[in-house]
């Protein structure tokens, strides 16, 4: 069973209205404790003291969506006011890091092309199915699409469809659109942005679109990485997950991943971020290369 589309889970309007919002008084030590355990419990992201300057900035931009003086009327509103339950879902936006580009560490895409894809194709299996487990505003997908595209078109690979799941609903929404700073698709060569980049036709616009034919094999959700479970099909050949284990503590990437491999078909492929690591980790899968494993 797919998770639930994203247009069922935006999050509705805060009704947090006061007066225009000012600078204000930083956070208290018992707000920014409260804080910080709310976004780890809820997000699996550490926070700590080294932080609370970011989560000031982030939560100001907030603060000024909502129209609320300081933010520690912000936090009284949360946690002594019952807004939490209009709010968390644009409090988490505000504060999780949304950090992507197009083929960043790009020797995955290179294995991907080289070793994996053909791999599968030697099975004679027809249709891929891709998760993106954390996809921000869609630079991994719809780098991975080309990549996928590219197997079918010229070495008449299999078909394929991505999944994208992110926590946030802002990220998801831009995404969706596809539309970047044309700066964005730098890393892109020459022969793939001809094939599935579209320049906008105002000429005083610096933006770009990703094609048609690769938007329509990406589906988008929100899902939340700390749930128990993932309302996600259980035979997923590829799943990439990266740069965002480094946000949580040991325990909760052991059972984030655990839930992961469990949707992994057997001999299906998961990508860490170059960063992580999963030494120590009780896992079914066998290393293949650098933040690369593949499920027994």
């Amino acid at each position: 069973m797919p998770p639930e589309p994203l247009r069922k889970l935006r999050a509705a309007p805060s009704p947090l209205v006061t007066s225009p919002p000012w600078g204000g008084e930083p956070l208290t030590a018992r707000n920014f404790a409260r804080l910080a355990q709310l976004v780890h419990d809820y997000s699996g992201i550490k926070m700590p003291a080294g932080k609370r300057t970011m989560l000031e900035g982030r939560l100001r931009r907030r603060m000024r969506a909502s129209c609320v003086n300081d933010l520690n009327d912000y936090c009284n509103y949360l946690f002594e006011e019952g807004g939490l339950e209009s709010e968390l879902v644009h409090l988490i936006d505000a504060v999780t890091t949304n950090k992507t580009d197009f083929f960043r560490e790009p020797l995955h895409f290179k294995l991907l092309e080289d070793l994996v894809l053909p791999a599968i194709g030697k099975t004679g299996q027809r249709t891929i199915r891709a998760w993106s487990a954390a996809c921000s505003i869609g630079a991994e997908p719809y780098t991975l699409a080309m990549v996928l595209e590219e197997n079918r078109r010229l070495a008449r690979g299999a078909d394929y469809s991505i999944l994208c799941t992110d926590l946030s609903t802002e990220v998801l929404e831009q995404a969706i659109a596809g539309v970047f700073p044309e700066a964005m698709i730098e890393p892109v060569n020459m022969d793939l942005r001809w094939r599935y980049v579209l320049r906008c036709r105002q000429t005083a616009r610096t933006e770009v679109r990703i094609a048609p034919e690769l938007r329509a094999k990406l589906s988008f959700a929100r899902l939340n990485l700390m749930d128990e479970s993932y309302p996600v099909d259980r035979d997923m050949d590829l799943i990439f997950c990266r740069n965002i284990l480094i946000y949580f503590d040991k325990e909760t990437q052991l059972k984030v991943l655990q839930r992961l491999c469990g949707h992994l078909a057997p001999g299906g492929y998961l990508f860490l971020g170059h960063s992580e690591s999963i030494v120590g980790l009780d896992l079914p899968v066998v290393q293949i290369a650098n933040t690369v494993f593949q499920r027994r």
